[in-house]
């Protein structure tokens, strides 16, 4: 079976468990399942990132130095709407590495930058309440699902703020392995997706 690489976009003031959240799910998935996945984080050197709050990371890799991304998780944070329009170099590695992508997925704002990129154009999303308006600004040809916990319009995933980035990454565990192995990553992580596709379970 495919063991996919994960490659979680981070930047100074990304929002936590935006990063994190995604990072658990595909982490505990291939701890449990015989290593489905290889999950790392790439940011745009190999510096220390500071995450909102004050979080000190060490990225796994820069842009320069990662392997191939078979699944890019894009986070957001308070700092996405400046990340597009002066980040210049985040932009440009992000359409880059989309273009060899199974799927790339955003978290929160971290639509903006698919926004910015017109990879939303004429197609479903949805991000943060916060960052509604903004969107259906930048996105003008786009449809803004308001109620929906996370999108998929074809190999791009968009899910609402913070923690609806783990019920995505969910989403795609079971899409890429079936029913029973996201069970197992449920269980294990002792957590019941706030999605109304798994309000049967009896978990």
């Amino acid at each position: 079976m495919k063991r996919r690489n994960v490659g979680i976009l981070i930047f100074d003031e990304v929002e936590v468990l935006d990063f994190a959240g995604p990072f658990e799910v595909f982490g505990v998935t291939a701890d449990i399942n015989n290593d489905f996945f290889n999950v790392f984080t790439v940011a745009k050197t190999s510096n220390p990132v500071i995450a909102r709050n004050g979080l000190s990371i060490n990225p796994h890799f820069d842009f320069d130095s990662h392997p191939e991304i078979d699944v890019l998780i894009i986070p957001g944070g308070s700092i996405t709407r400046k990340i597009i329009t002066e980040e210049p170099e985040i932009l440009t590695w992000v359409n880059k590495v989309h273009k060899s992508t199974e799927i790339t997925a955003s978290v929160c704002t971290g639509a903006m930058l698919l926004g910015k990129l017109n990879l939303l154009d004429n197609k479903r999303y949805t991000t943060h309440h916060d960052a509604f308006d903004f969107m259906e600004n930048l996105v003008p040809t786009g449809f803004l699902m308001r109620e929906e916990r996370y999108v998929n319009s074809g190999n791009i995933y968009t899910s609402g703020g913070i923690a609806a980035g783990i019920d995505l990454s969910l989403h795609l565990v079971e899409k890429f392995h079936g029913e029973d192995i996201l069970k197992k990553t449920i269980l294990e992580m002792e957590y019941l997706p706030n999605d109304s596709n798994f309000n049967d379970w009896n978990i």
